[in-house]
């Protein structure tokens, strides 16, 4: 399961919407591909379909979407938003990582 905080929440709720989505009915599709620093760099966008492979989670009032391969990388992987001034945007903090970059936006197991 990949579950979202609170701050991440009502983030994805209002950039769903300023992007033309629906937080009700479509997904925030969250993966890993190669790349970074570390080996592997997140991705996160929003998406109104499933692929065949795809788990979905709904956590928080928000539905996630993963991809079967991804989701090895990320069970377990809580989302979260921080901003303020010195806020990093959306965090990934997944337990499977043994190694992230400074920036925290790649990883390692």
């Amino acid at each position: 399961m990949i579950r979202v905080s609170d701050d991440a929440r009502r983030k994805l709720v209002q950039l769903m919407g300023e992007e033309g989505y629906d937080a009700s009915k479509d997904y925030v599709r969250v993966g890993v591909k190669s790349g970074g620093c570390s080996g592997l760099e997140y991705v996160l966008k929003f998406d109104s379909e499933l692929g065949e492979s795809d788990k979905v989670f709904e956590d928080n009032e928000v539905r996630v979407a993963v991809e079967k391969k991804s989701f090895l990388y990320l069970a377990g992987t809580v989302l979260e938003f921080s901003g303020g001034l010195n806020g990093k945007g959306f965090v990934f903090n997944n337990p499977n990582a043994s190694r992230t970059c400074g920036c925290g936006e790649s990883f390692s197991l």
